[in-house]
């Protein structure tokens, strides 16, 4: 599988980073954004993105997997 990019910056993206987008915007893209980018877009910090993240791993959510 190729190296997934984000949209808007280009960086490589992790598995947060996915789970984030697909949390966030659209649970069955095929295309990212990074937590950065999001954070922009949605106009949140990055502390805020890293609190609902963990938050969302504790109950389980499986786009964290």
């Amino acid at each position: 599988m190729d190296e997934l990019i984000c949209l808007s910056c280009e960086k490589p993206l992790t598995r947060d980073d996915i789970g984030f987008h697909k949390k966030m915007v659209n649970r069955g893209a095929e295309e990212f954004m990074c937590i950065d980018c999001l954070c922009d877009y949605f106009g949140i910090t990055r502390e805020k993105a890293d609190e609902m993240i963990e938050k969302f791993k504790s109950m389980g959510c499986s786009m964290f997997n």
